[in-house]
């Protein structure tokens, strides 16, 4: 029996999100649009920062325990 993916468990697409959405014609957006759109992506730079804090942390720790790595 066939099982089909979960959107999770697919790979990866290679490639720039970033530079997909800036090549993005903007001009049949609403101004509702435009301002959901401009608030989506404050949240996700939110929340790659975020990450990158909690790795940046994580990467502290190991370097404190293990030593750094040149």
């Amino acid at each position: 029996m066939y099982l089909p993916m979960e959107e999770d468990d697919r790979p990866r697409l290679k490639g720039d999100c970033a530079s997909k959405l800036a090549a993005e014609d903007l001009a049949p957006y609403s101004q509702d649009e435009l301002d959901e759109r401009i608030a989506l992506l404050e949240a996700e730079i939110a929340r790659v920062k975020s990450h990158s804090l909690k790795a940046a942390s994580h990467r502290d720790a190991a370097e404190a325990l293990f030593g750094r790595k040149d």
